[in-house]
């Protein structure tokens, strides 16, 4: 059952709030890997990082992670598979009890060393819809 009030004692308002935090003030360390663990790591492949992405599932969403369209399009969808849709972010803003995320798109280049490129696709979530966030491994995301 979702919790829709307003109360800022949210538990996933403040880890994405440490998140934000740890995204904004990025360093090397490797401590315990879980979502709220107090540095972004670094990696063989990047030294520091600047983005711990995450997954959502909202209340009622059967484990199906919430995805939303790469770009700016207003007739874009993400029904079914798409190559036009991702379901992992950034969050970007934590105001209250709301979140704001930057969409991250698999990136196009294989030689790459990072996993994600960031997408001009913003938008903001009303955490008392979300039941359970998952962390991905720390990276770097580069044009933020």
């Amino acid at each position: 059952m979702c919790n829709n009030s307003n109360n800022d004692s949210n538990c996933l308002a403040e880890i994405l709030s440490v998140i934000l935090v740890l995204q904004q003030n990025a360093c090397v360390d490797s401590c315990v890997d879980s979502c709220d663990r107090p540095m972004l790591g670094g990696g063989p492949s990047c030294l520091v990082c600047n983005t711990r992405p995450v997954m959502i599932y909202t209340c009622g969403s059967n484990s199906v992670p919430w995805s939303m369209p790469v770009t700016k399009d207003s007739t874009a969808t993400c029904e079914g598979t798409s190559d036009t849709c991702s379901t992992v972010f950034r969050v970007e803003k934590i105001e209250g009890n709301c979140c704001t995320f930057r969409v991250l798109q698999d990136n196009p280049d294989p030689t790459s060393l990072y996993p994600f490129v960031a997408t001009n696709s913003i938008f903001t979530m009303d955490l008392g819809c979300v039941c359970c966030l998952r962390c991905l491994t720390d990276t770097y995301v580069e044009c933020l």
